[in-house]
């Protein structure tokens, strides 16, 4: 499950740094660039949860460990 979680937070942090070359900072809220910082957005709430994920297993693995 860890290699899992790794890969997916790479991913989304591949998505971030494609999306971030994609926007227009001089319009950043108009055509793609509005699509791009809803990437970035989407992809920063994945990492987050991802992260989320691991540290509860983590959590859990301790708390098993300790019975």
């Amino acid at each position: 499950m860890k290699i899992f979680t790794t890969i997916l937070v790479l991913l989304a942090l591949a998505l971030i740094v494609f999306n971030i070359t994609q926007l227009d900072f001089k319009n950043p809220f108009q055509g793609d660039s509005g699509v791009a910082l809803i990437g970035i957005a989407a992809s920063f709430c994945a990492v987050l949860i991802l992260l989320i994920f691991r540290i509860s297993k983590r959590i859990e693995e301790k708390m098993h460990d300790n019975r």
